[in-house]
């Protein structure tokens, strides 16, 4: 199948497979269709209600409802954080050969006295007999042929030809040819046919002016004239003397420099069977055609039947490749090329194959000349030393080929318009490497054929199944591209740019994505040739697929990426207005509005106008900022490639840009404050995003943002951490009040993790001067700064500057933004800096840096008697517990009486062990760059401590993209075939669905017993007891938790502890929940966390480890918090989740009035559904049948229903728990397929069974505990439930409100059997419960059948 066809098919497969091949292939990352999805889930709700419960396990297709074939978070998206940088092999140094020195010394017709000659023996030089004329003139012509030869190979050079030469004649023209090569390369050719063979001594001979005497030239003159780079040409009997000789007097740097080429060994002469020419050596190396023919025909079937004359007589030229003499000699030049390329390491290929025109051909020709003349037992040698290479089988194709084009020779030659039948040869070669592909890998031998693939591009009419066949293979890996550019493949694709066949545009543009995807360095030569206007008329063009106009704008991308000349040729070619056509013409369920295409379009732009002033204003002027807002509701790549172009159209200079504009320019000042608005509202609209991609891309915005701003951010940060402004930390809009909601009162108990705020020479204000009520205390622009570093005593005069007169502040210059949207960027900040994933966190810590806060977070610290009593507790207003975090006051701080100690002098004794423990004081960034590396220095970012005062440092603190470096990745993996372990996940996820269908269905026809049966327990070690459990279900494995986030995995049939890790290192500790992800596949641990307090805005954070189980390996794959807002007044959280397979949904909610509804696959808030309720949620459980429901629990005892179908209003509100009010601790849908019935159980120890669809009381209650349940557990299959009280005791009961055991608490030989039940669980296809208790033990219990381990 055609490269093309295989595109075609694989594009449009991709669009119609959805869910299920998003997961398995990362190239089809495509958004399925709402309506599509919505039916689905329909009928597999209608399915599932239609049927009861007892026909479950006999009905396939309704127990498959229990088995959900969604799958999440399967791509390894996250690997950004490992940022792949498209590094390859970097552009190979070019050469040329500028001057040709040619010395023959023939002496014709005097032989020279070390020779002894046979007769007949060999006479021709350059083809021609010496004897058949006049030897001065036979000289002479021998001379001008070689000459002519040699400009066959390299017509551009400087010949200088030297004819039986004196010494100083050949001193002069060295001298003459380096001087005017420069860097260029020398060859020199010696003939020595007509002198004594080289000394010992490595000494060649030549003439003096009489030529009665022969004149040694020691080798190593020569080669201080010629010095390097050169190469030498040696055609005389014991050549390779010369070589020995030379090696042993050039310096290391010129033997790199310096290339010889030998006819024979230093024991060897040339030789003499007039079958060859005398200049053997010189004919391979510069006629190889005609030398390898008239070789050939002495041992072919030909011998007898073809006249060797006619050999001189092969119609056509050598560069017409459809002429016979074109065809031998591309025919040769793809087998010696195939040769060298299989035989010599690639470095050194590069060198003598692709460096240099000149020296390439020699080198193919020097193949040729190493298997005739070894034939002659005579053995060329060349340095570098090349190995033997004369019976290598590609030398059996190139005879075949001869032979084929040699037949029809006396036809074409009788005949001058008879037709030339084209040699076989490449056709045969493209079949070899077909075959290859198809069963070749990157464990298996090279294909030796790629050398002969780049020949054929050459050729039209094999030149489409040339770049399918290697579009195939550049498709295998970045290691076949590295393979294709080390064979030379580069020019080859370059100068096809130049064809306008339009059948082969897709070919050419997944070609270069796969070459740029390697290597980079590509982009300047593209830039040159104008290669880059290609590709923007294959973006432009709407006859491609999606997917292929992105290859188009990632090779743009990759043109513009770092490179000014490439930015500027794309935007005179109107690139920004073709991307800009595009993104403002989507829809993102348009045919052509692939996410792949949208997010490379975004990435494009981005790098076009990245550090780029003519690029921002023209993406400015065409109104980006709004055509990118819709694009941050799509999916996860999308969303982030649109803020990383939003901020690269950022001006990172923005106050230098400012203060140079001196106030002339108004107008474009007012315009560009505009845009910067619009572009901070839209990042900051995606600042709690679900993706760390986003998150991450937010804070390199705001880090440009900020080193723009950061005088203005500066005030406002050092506003909001002023004690006496608590009104003006009351009235700070919320990142939530961006979109639309949350709460605008509630940031005050949210800014703990203020460290530091930089101080700012701008201005200087005196503590007596300026009062409470002065407009410098609410307006949030107050900053100063100590004068100098060693007084602790500040003077009285003249510390108030300018900028304040009669009590009003006068601005040195316009603030761009309003103090609203500065506000909103520092809490985003703070909110980035506290992020659950550590590196968007490291990430938010850098950009705090920019401003001038630092960020200390360390383990909460106890306080101790009186002496822990805060400092702050003497100020007007409480601020918030700041366990961990470090407090450093501006110079108005200390000034203004807010702290008793000075900002000079430090304390004479050591503090005491107050709230200071575990805290500390950082100076100014700006006025103690010598502390900042001291191990004191308050630091939480290593990455800090290099920051000094001078703006080109600071500059150096922005953190740095990943989604560009990350999204290049896509293009280096297989975009034509599905990954090879693809089978082996089907394979798997069939067995577990197997084992989970009869396991079901034993769950629900199976008599439940006592469960009383302990068959296992585990001390976890845990100091706060387990707080949450989890049963694989695959895998006799239980994953526990406590309330500090300590996470253990154990297994319970080999009593072994597999792993331990801390789920995050913050001080805010606490569990909510932990989940399965893709429970059938390779399963992912979800971890909710419950914070104590709400120390930034969103909270509930969500982590998900893959390798969970495996001890050291764990890794994060996603987190982010998954509540945001807060209700006012409420200071814990208690969050609750609960995560759905069936939909993909993560539901959480807590002390805020809705439910958050995550969609994992999109890592996106896709709904808030209001609670219609003053109380909080203290339970929550989403249903396993019907996707998109799940039941609620409140503090106040109600439970209502909601369906995401539906988010206005519940779909039911009971309140079943009226005997005595107490807040719902569990709460779960019935086993089963019915959707209707719910189990809700109190505090107070009342466990009510509700049908929704009466909308009445409970059908049945049970009175379970008293006034002290602690959990609840309801099977997923089995008609049995368990409750848990503080007072040690669980209870099983069925569904008909049967006990049918009770665990006790009691005192045993051994150890005790149960504490205070923390957390109960079921295994999800096995009669099976977990029990966590608050002393750390972990029991699993089972019926009186199974044996205990």
């Amino acid at each position: 199948m055609a490269l093309g066809d295989l595109m075609a098919s694989r594009f449009s497969q991709s669009s119609s497979l959805a869910v299920v091949s998003n997961h398995y292939d990362d190239g089809a990352s495509t958004q399925a269709d709402d309506d599509v999805v919505d039916l689905a889930s329909q009928r597999r709700d209608s399915e599932a209600a239609s049927s009861s419960y007892g026909n479950a396990g006999t009905s396939t297709t309704t127990s498959m409802a229990y088995l959900p074939q969604t799958i999440v978070l399967c791509e390894l998206r996250h690997e950004a954080f490992e940022v792949s940088v498209p590094t390859g092999p970097s552009d190979s140094v070019q050469m040329k050969t500028g001057y040709v020195a040619l010395v023959l010394c023939l002496n014709i017709s005097v032989d020279p006295p070390d020779v002894i000659k046979i007769s007949p023996c060999a006479r021709m030089e350059c083809w021609i007999d010496p004897f058949s004329m006049v030897p001065s003139k036979a000289l002479d012509t021998i001379g001008k042929t070689l000459n002519l030869q040699y400009e066959r190979w390299q017509p551009r050079a400087r010949y200088k030809v030297q004819l039986d030469p004196t010494v100083e004649e050949v001193k002069k023209v060295c001298n003459t040819c380096r001087k005017y090569a420069k860097s260029e390369r020398v060859l020199f050719h010696y003939n020595g046919h007509g002198v004594p063979k080289p000394t010992p001594n490595g000494e060649i001979w030549l003439f003096n002016k009489s030529y009665t005497q022969y004149i040694p030239l020691p080798i190593s003159d020569l080669d201080s004239w010629l010095k390097t780079p050169s190469i030498y040409v040696f055609d005389c009997s014991a050549a390779g003397i010369i070589l020995h000789d030379l090696n042993a007097s050039a310096s290391s740097g010129a033997t790199r420099d310096c290339i010889l080429l030998a006819a024979c060994e230093a024991h060897e002469t040339l030789p003499q069977s007039p079958e060859f020419p005398a200049d053997v050596f010189t004919s391979c190396l510069t006629t190889p055609i005609k030398m390898a023919l008239r070789w050939f025909c002495t041992r072919s079937l030909l011998h007898d039947s073809l006249d060797y004359s006619l050999i001189d007589q092969i119609p056509g030229r050598q560069n017409d490749r459809k002429t016979l003499l074109g065809e031998l000699n591309w025919i040769f030049t793809a087998v010696t090329d195939t040769i060298a390329w299989n035989v010599l390491p690639h470095d050194l290929f590069q060198r003598l194959f692709r460096q240099d025109l000149l020296v390439a051909s020699l080198f193919r020709n020097f193949l040729l000349a190493e298997r005739i003349m070894r034939s002659a037992n005579c053995s060329p040698i060349s340095h570098p030393m090349l190995p033997p290479t004369h019976q290598h089988h590609m030398w059996d194709a190139w005879d075949m080929a001869a032979e084929i084009c040699l037949s029809q020779l006396p036809s074409l030659v009788e005949d001058p318009n008879a037709e030339f039948q084209p040699s076989p040869f490449f056709t045969e070669q493209l079949m070899a490497f077909e075959v290859w592909l198809d069963h070749g890998s990157q464990e298996k031998k090279p294909p030796e054929q790629l050398p002969i693939v780049l020949q054929v591009l050459l050729s039209q009419c094999h030149r489409f199944k040339a770049l399918v066949l290697l579009g195939r293979f550049l498709d295998m890996g970045p290691w076949a591209v590295d393979l294709a550019l080390s064979v030379g493949i580069f020019p080859y694709v370059l100068k096809l740019l130049q064809t306008t066949t339009p059948e082969l545009r897709h070919i050419l543009v997944f070609i270069w994505t796969k070459i740029l995807a390697l290597d980079k360095s590509c982009q300047v030569d593209l830039v040159k040739d104008g290669g880059h206007t290609y590709f923007i008329r294959f973006l432009d063009s709407l006859e491609a697929y999606p997917e292929q106009r992105a290859m188009a704008a990632f090779v743009l991308a990759v043109i513009v990426d770092g490179h000014r000349r490439g930015q500027e040729a794309c935007i005179e070619a109107g690139l920004i207005h073709v991307c800009l056509k595009h993104l403002q013409g989507s829809t993102p369920n348009d045919g052509q509005s692939e996410p792949l295409f949208l997010q490379w379009v975004s990435l494009c732009l981005g790098k076009l106008w990245e550090d780029f002033t003519e690029a921002q204003i023209i993406g400015l002027q065409a109104d980006a900022p709004g055509i990118y807002l819709r694009h941050l509701t799509i999916l996860f790549q999308v969303r982030a490639s649109a803020v990383f172009a939003l901020g690269t159209l950022l001006d990172v200079g923005g106050d230098a840009f400012q203060e140079a504009s001196g106030g002339d320019d108004d107008c474009d000042d007012d315009e560009k404050v505009r845009a910067e608005n619009n572009i901070i509202r839209s990042i900051l609209s995606v600042a709690s995003d679900g993706s760390p991609l986003v998150r991450a891309e937010v804070a390199v915005a705001l880090g440009r943002f900020a080193f723009g701003h950061k005088q203005h951010l500066k005030s406002i940060a050092a506003s909001y951490w002023k004690p006496q402004t608590n009104s003006v930390l009351n009235s700070l809009p919320s990142l939530a009040h961006i979109k639309g909601g949350g709460n605008p009162s509630i940031v005050a108990s949210q800014i703990g993790p203020l460290t530091r705020v930089g101080s700012d020479t701008a201005s200087l204000v005196r503590e007596g001067r300026v009062s409470n009520s002065s407009p410098l205390a609410g307006t949030g622009i107050m900053h100063g700064s100590p004068l100098s570093d060693d007084s602790s005593q500040h003077s009285d005069s003249g510390i108030l500057n300018d900028v304040i007169s009669n009590g009003v502040l006068h601005h040195s210059r316009p603030k761009p933004l309003d103090n609203a949207m500065y506000s909103q960027c520092v809490l985003a900040m703070l909110t980035l800096a506290r992020d659950p994933s550590p590196r968007i966190a490291g990430l938010g810590r850098r950009v705090l840096s920019i401003i001038g806060i630092e960020q200390v977070v360390a383990k909460p610290v106890n306080s101790t008697g009186s002496s822990g009593r805060p400092i702050e507790a003497a100020t007007s207003s409480p601020a918030p517990t700041l366990a961990g975090l470090a407090r450093s006051s501006s110079w108005f701080d200390m000034n203004a009486g807010h702290l008793p100690m000075t900002f000079r002098t430090p304390p004479v004794s050591p503090p005491r062990p107050s709230y200071l423990t575990g805290m500390r004081r950082v100076c100014s960034l700006e006025f103690r760059p010598h502390l900042m590396s001291s191990p004191d220095s308050g630091l939480a970012d290593p990455l800090l401590g290099s920051a000094v005062a001078s703006g080109g440092s600071e500059r150096s603190l922005l953190p740095q993209s990943t989604i560009y470096n990350w999204s290049s990745g896509h293009f280096s993996k297989p975009l034509l075939t599905a990954t090879d372990d693809s089978e082996e996940i089907l394979i798997r996820r069939e067995e577990r669905e197997k084992f989970a269908l009869e396991h079901i269905s034993k769950c629900q026809h199976s008599s439940v017993g006592k469960l009383n049966n302990q068959i296992a327990g585990w001390d976890t070690k845990f100091e706060a007891g387990t707080k949450a459990a989890l049963l694989q279900p695959f895998s006799p494995i239980v994953v526990a938790a406590d309330d500090n986030e300590r996470i253990r995995v154990w297994n319970y049939e080999e009593a072994a502890l597999l792993n331990g890790f801390d789920n995050h290192d913050f001080p805010d500790k606490g569990i909510s929940k932990l989940c399965l992800v893709n429970e059938l596949d390779d399963s992912l641990l979800l971890v909710g966390s419950c914070n104590s307090l709400k120390a930034y805005l969103g909270d509930g954070n969500i982590r998900i480890w893959k390798d969970y189980s495996i001890r050291g390996k764990q890794k994060l794959v996603t987190a982010f918090p998954s509540i945001q807002g807060h209700k006012p007044g409420s200071r814990s959280l208690n969050a609750v989740v609960d995560w759905q397979q069936q939909s993909g949904y993560l539901y959480a909610s807590g002390e805020v009035s809705s439910v958050m509804v995550w969609d994992l696959e999109k890592e996106q808030l896709i709904n808030s559904i209001p609670t219609s309720s003053d109380c909080s949620v203290s339970s929550l459980s989403a249903s396993q049948v019907h996707g998109g429901q799940f039941a609620v629990g409140f503090v106040d005892g109600s439970v209502r229903l909601y369906d995401v179908r539906t988010p206005e209003t519940p779909v039911c509100t009971m309140r079943p728990h009226t005997q005595k009010v107490e807040r719902v601790v569990g709460i779960g849908f019935q086993p089963g397929l019915d959707p209707a019935k719910i189990v809700s159980a109190s505090q107070a120890g009342d466990i009510q069974f509700l049908d929704i669809r009466t909308q009445r009381d409970a059908y049945l209650t049970i009175n379970a505990h008293r006034g002290s349940l602690t959990a609840l557990a309801v099977h997923k299959h089995a008609p049995i439930i368990a409750s848990g009280s503080a007072k040690q005791i669980i209870k099983v009961f069925s569904l008909e409100g049967v006990q049918l055991g009770t665990i006790r608490y009691y005192s045993t030989f051994m150890a005790q059997k149960i504490g205070s039940v923390g957390c109960l669980t079921f295994h999800p296809y096995q009669l099976l419960l977990a029990s966590g208790a608050a002393d750390a033990y972990v029991s699993l219990w089972a019926d009186d059948n199974t044996q205990a381990r």
